[in-house]
């Protein structure tokens, strides 16, 4: 372990199933976030991350691989990081197979990019960086279902990532050329910083439905739909009881919530009003806000 703030998805985590409402088919859809300056930002995705640019306007750039965006990015000059609020911990890129983490691994040691951390976590293989403004940002690769499927509570944790085993799955790692993310890749799950974790899970869980799949007691939770490991993450290591940034800071202005059909969408949206809170139309997206001000946008397919 390092000396910095752990994730916690590397810890040792447990948990109890939860009976989930949302339907199995739900996953997570593009990222919104302010930026301090686009045209760097959109330089650090498409030449570090491998990204592409799927439209560029003044002040708003979508990313993705070339299907539907994955990222939202709108300028902000002159915002800020911070640390200590609520908002993003980071969105985490899934790649297909293992052999992509390899190249895109093989790439960043090659172009000397930044890294903040590697892991082994069971379920999954994962490399950490932080853009120029600060945001988490996680890629990884999931191990095949039949390995984690039942276990995470008991077994999703942290070793230190194995790279000669990753490297091994390319026969020349030093003369791989990096074009890009495959066009497979998606938004795995997103992670964010929260106020308290009981309030989270009675929203994420008892409101929004996802299943509760592990917990590390009042600090981490992870929740999911359909069984996978997560969908959702939630830590308050360095925002315990925090608000959301100041105006000035760079933000997460929205996590998307895709739900199979537009009728389970209506349906999630209806339970989320009977709950007291209050979903507000945004483009083509619901809006509401978890109990630590956090924006999740509720979206059809």
């Amino acid at each position: 372990m390092s000396a910095l703030p752990p994730d916690p998805e590397e810890a040792t985590v447990a948990g109890a199933p939860a009976h989930a409402e949302i339907p199995a088919a739900t996953r997570v859809g593009a990222v919104h976030l302010t930026v301090s300056d686009l045209t760097r930002s959109l330089d650090y995705y498409e030449r570090v991350i491998g990204l592409r640019a799927h439209e560029r306007e003044e002040e708003r750039a979508t990313l993705g691989v070339g299907g539907e965006d994955l990222l939202v990015l709108l300028e902000q000059p002159g915002a800020r990081p911070v640390r200590g609020y609520c908002g993003l911990y980071h969105f985490a890129l899934l790649l297909p197979r293992r052999k992509d983490l390899a190249r895109w691994l093989a790439h960043a040691v090659r172009d000397r990019a930044s890294l903040v951390g590697m892991a082994d976590h069971f379920v999954s293989e994962a490399i950490y960086l932080s853009d120029p403004d600060g945001h988490g940002i996680e890629i990884y690769w999931d191990r095949p279902r039949e390995v984690w499927e039942g276990k995470v509570a008991e077994r999703m944790t942290t070793l230190a990532l194995d790279t000669s085993s990753l490297f091994g799955e390319l026969a020349d790692p030093a003369s791989y050329r990096f074009d890009g993310l495959p066009g497979e890749t998606r938004m795995g799950h997103i992670h964010l910083c929260v106020a308290d974790i009981p309030q989270t899970i009675a929203f994420y869980r008892d409101v929004l439905g996802f299943g509760l799949m592990a917990s590390l007691g009042g600090q981490a939770a992870f929740l999911s739909a359909g069984g996978y490991h997560h969908h959702l993450g939630a830590n308050t290591w360095e925002s315990a009881r925090a608000a959301q940034p100041p105006p000035g800071a760079v933000t997460l202005t929205g996590a998307t919530v895709v739900l199979p059909s537009e009728l389970e969408r209506d349906r999630l949206i209806a339970r989320v009003a009977d709950a007291g809170h209050e979903p507000a139309v945004v483009g083509t997206g619901v809006l509401v806000h978890d109990p630590s001000g956090n924006p999740i946008l509720l979206a059809g397919p």
